[in-house]
Parts: structure tokens; C-alpha cells; sequence
């Protein structure tokens, strides 16, 4: 059965725009200060998945209490929060507001999803509010990627079945988040990590908007 589309959600970390060195930095001076080990590699773990689980894989197992954990939690954000004041419009990743322009002057629907608390903050100060019929961030759901609860809660309030929308994702988790919604997936990133999608583009600049509509 052909799939009619008839909107597109974009995550935003990646896709958008590339905040996952903010995210690294305010992750990596977390880390120093507490004295744990952390890679750029173990970075790419975190890719896509909630700050709750971020936290959990970056301490690897180590002993926190609740309430140290929601600390440790709070003070990382401080950082990020720090790094993406400084984002404007420049920090659009080469491809994606020609891309946004072009699917909304076609008539479809748009929204963003990201596991991210601070979404609205970014899209803000990427100067795309208008751009998007809705906004999910990482207060939506309580389930976050790869459970489909973020697309699902997305297309309902955009007003569309799931499987009308295509996600545009460049995370393992957002992949698998979008199939299990019934939703066309759309990996932005290395075969390695977005593979399983239906359609893989290096680079949101390499999306060919004709071959996912055919």
C-alpha cells in the first residue's frame, strides 16, 4: 500500500543543527568535574536518547542518589544552556532551511521532536518558530526514544495519522522511534548508525524531497 504523506517532523540535534559539541562540552566538563572518564566516543551514545538517560550512561553503573543525580542533571543543563545562548540563524546546518522552505511550500505539515528540554530555546534562536506547526521537546512524553511515544504525541497534535508523517532522524534511537510509530524513516548520517532507515542521506543537504515523495 502506497503511503500518502502529509506532514514531516524533524529531530533537531544533528539534523537541524549540529548542538551535539554543546552537548559534548557541557557533558565533558560534567564528567571532569566528577572525576569520570568521557570520550568524544562515548558522546555518540548519547545521541538521541534524554538527558536521565545521558546521565545514566555517562556514570556507568557509579553509585548517586536520587537527588544527586537531579543535580548533576541541573548543573549540565547550566552548561549547555550557556553554550546554545550564543546560537543564531548562521548555526542552521547547510541544507536544512532550504529543505524546511521547500516542504512547507508544498503544503505540509512541520514539526519538530527532540528528546531535548531546551528545543524551543534552539528553534528560538534559529529563528525558525514560524517555520513549525509544533514544537515536542523533551517535556512531552514521558517515554522518550526509541519508544514511539514523541512521534505519536507529535503527528496527533499536528493532526495527522503516524503513518502520513516521514521523520527526518540522524540518531539509531530516533530510527527505531519513528519505524515503531509506523512512521517513514529518514536517516540523516553514516549507514553505520541509520541504516535500518528507509531512506539514508549523508547530510540534510544531500535530501532528495522528489525520490522520498515518489
Amino acid at each position: 500500500m502506497k503511503r500518502i504523506l502529509k506532514a514531516f517532523i524533524f529531530d533537531l540535534d544533528g539534523v537541524i543543527t549540529d548542538t551535539a559539541e554543546f552537548h559534548y562540552q557541557a557533558w565533558k566538563r560534567l564528567a571532569d568535574e566528577e572525576g569520570i572518564p568521557f570520550t568524544r566516543k562515548d558522546n555518540e551514545e548519547l545521541r538521541g536518547v534524554s538527558r536521565e538517560r545521558s546521565l545514566e550512561l555517562l556514570l556507568g553503573g557509579r553509585e548517586y542518589t536520587a537527588e544527586e543525580k537531579k543535580l548533576l542533571m541541573e548543573r549540565k543543563n547550566q552548561y549547555y544552556q550557556e553554550l546554545i545562548a550564543t546560537i543564531t540563524p548562521d548555526d542552521l546546518l547547510p541544507g536544512a532551511a532550504d529543505l524546511i522552505k521547500n516542504i512547507k511550500e508544498n503544503g505540509y505539515k512541520l514539526a519538530v521532536a527532540s528528546a531535548s528540554k531546551n528545543a524551543k530555546t534552539v528553534i528560538k534562536n534559529l529563528g525558525l518558530v514560524e517555520a513549525f506547526d509544533h514544537i515536542s521537546d523533551g517535556y512531552s512524553v514521558e517515554k522518550g526514544k526509541p519508544a514511539p511515544d514523541l512521534f505519536l504525541f507529535t503527528a496527533d497534535k499536528m493532526g495527522v495519522l503516524p503513518e502520513s508523517c516521514a521523520v527526518f532522524e540522524d540518531a539509531r534511537s530516533g530510527i527505531k522511534a519513528a519505524q515503531a510509530a509506523n512512521m517513514l524513516a529518514i536517516g540523516i548520517g553514516p549507514v553505520d548508525r541509520v541504516g535500518a532507515a528507509d531512506y539514508v542521506y549523508d547530510t540534510i543537504a544531500d535530501v532528495d524531497l522528489n525520490e522520498i515523495l515518489e
